[in-house]
């Protein structure tokens, strides 16, 4: 093989940090966001927040424009004796010709990524908070709530080690996680005298504890000891106790009637009664004390109708307003030449990159967001049953965006809207043809099934077959196989077991 020079031209994308850092905050969520900001601050000192009564009235400063303030945005009103963020990363002719200062790079050439470069979430590392430590948020727990009813009774401290077994073997629903058996051979360790009757004294205890039904080690003894905390003149009070003493629970889940009702000897009109007693308990005592603390999203976009028309405005509590500290940017022209004119540049130049990468990110946002609520108007005015189908591509090509920037968008932001607060994520779905040659979005055939089930005859309910048949009927063709994967996407049980006599 000969050797020899080939030269050929290609062009590729350089991934430089000031693309990398747009991408990455792009992805962030509305949390992720406020961290890597005050990081951000924290790190860069020519990076300040603007406190919120520098900004006067809103009106005044969207009708100005500064650029003493980059902020993300709202701009402020410049102040004339101040050399502005911009200017100072002029060329600055005092300096050197071979001074690094020197920008060679603008904002445009890297306002869009390429759909083959992504970030995982994976790379970004993220304090993890344990779900069930409440009680330093003010809520507390059920272990506690139970512990604090134990100390106020006169109990021997054998008894309360006893009772503290118990309570420590409760789960968070409320039921006895252990056997009798497993806690006594705990307790033997520091009390050998305790035998089986002592614990079993003690739970029943704990079970006369508040919440009422705690302790239980089934279902049928949680509800059979809510039901004897009733009054004797409660109606079809004795037939539910007989059907959680003689374990049919199972069987009207089941929807086996004709057994409950032999084994009783009883009509229906007293199952019936009996039911409904049931179904007025609480089956998991101990979800309503210690509640997991929850998690409260904090919307990137708002919603609102104002003179006939759906407006979008970005939630000016997402991310606080950023500047370039002048003081320290001043110092430059002070300062050109030796460490610190070095530190002060690179810290500007990143001072810099940071606010435009803030101020893409919120233009971006917005305008999906934009995008998403003009396409999407017959939902904000009919509910569900009004969503159309929608997938990234229709808005990259709207806005020319990647439909990988536009995934990074919809992810893990929010809209506040008057029916409720949304992912972006929420408005995208798959469609369905219908007999005019239109298409219907699956979020509106899951609507609709879901409406006719709540709508039905529990006595008789309707089966996937008969569901298809009615949409068909409203011109939407859609299979039994379609309304089956809906239906146990939404959590709804088949015909056979929604099924029941009340």
């Amino acid at each position: 093989m000969k050797a020899g020079l080939e030269l050929r031209f290609g062009t590729n994308l350089a991934m430089t940090p000031q693309l990398q850092q747009s991408i990455r905050l792009l992805q962030l969520s509305t949390l992720e966001l406020a961290l890597e900001i005050q990081q951000a601050v924290d790190t860069n000192p020519l990076l300040e927040i603007v406190e919120t009564e520098e900004f006067g009235d809103r009106d005044e400063a969207f009708a100005e424009t500064s650029d003493t303030a980059l902020s993300l945005d709202t701009p402020l009103q410049a102040d004339p004796n101040a050399q502005s963020g911009e200017a100072l990363l002029e060329p600055n002719h005092e300096l050197t010709p071979d001074d690094p200062f020197a920008l060679d790079t603008h904002w445009e050439d890297y306002f869009e990524a390429d759909g083959s470069t992504s970030f995982s979430g994976a790379e970004q590392n993220h304090d993890e908070y344990d779900p069930y430590a409440t009680t330093s948020n003010g809520v507390e727990s059920l272990r506690d709530h139970l512990l604090s009813q134990i100390h106020l009774t006169h109990l021997t401290p054998r008894d309360t080690a006893i009772a503290t077994a118990i309570i420590e073997s409760i789960d968070p629903t409320g039921y006895l996680a252990d056997s009798l058996e497993e806690i006594q051979t705990v307790l033997a360790a520091d009390w050998p005298d305790i035998a089986l009757e002592d614990v079993n004294t003690a739970l029943h205890l704990v079970q006369s504890l508040d919440p009422i039904g705690i302790g239980a080690r089934d279902l049928n003894e949680c509800l059979s000891l809510q039901l004897r905390q009733k009054p004797d003149a409660t109606p079809y009070k004795q037939t539910a106790l007989e059907i959680c003493e003689r374990n049919l629970i199972e069987a009207i889940a089941q929807r086996e009637y004709a057994q409950v009702l032999r084994t009783l000897s009883i009509d229906q009109a007293t199952l019936e009664g009996a039911l409904l007693l049931l179904q007025g308990l609480n089956p998991r005592p101990g979800a309503a004390v210690g509640s997991v603390a929850a998690d409260y999203l904090i919307p990137d976009v708002l919603v609102s109708l104002r003179m006939g028309q759906w407006q979008v405005d970005l939630n000016p509590e997402i991310a606080p307003k950023l500047r370039v500290n002048q003081t320290y940017a001043r110092m430059i022209n002070r300062s050109s030449r030796g460490e610190d004119a070095s530190y002060i540049r690179s810290h500007l130049q990143e001072a810099r990159w940071f606010i435009k990468s803030l101020r893409s990110r919120n233009e971006t946002l917005l305008n999906v967001a934009r995008s998403i609520v003009a396409r999407q108007t017959a939902f904000f005015e009919q509910g569900e049953t009004g969503m159309r189908p929608l997938v990234l591509r229709e808005i990259a090509e709207e806005l020319e965006l990647h439909e990988s920037t536009v995934s990074r968008v919809t992810t893990q932001k929010y809209m506040l809207t008057p029916r409720g607060t949304f992912e972006f994520k929420y408005f995208f779905s798959s469609h369905v043809g219908t007999s005019d040659g239109g298409e219907c979005s699956a979020t509106a055939i899951r609507a609709m099934i879901k409406k006719l089930v709540s709508e039905e005859n529990p006595r008789k309910p309707l089966s996937d077959a008969k569901i298809a048949d009615i949409l068909i009927e409203q011109g939407i063709d859609v299979a039994r196989r379609t309304i089956a994967k809906y239906r146990e996407a939404m959590g709804i049980a088949s015909s056979t077991d929604r099924k029941r006599l009340i």
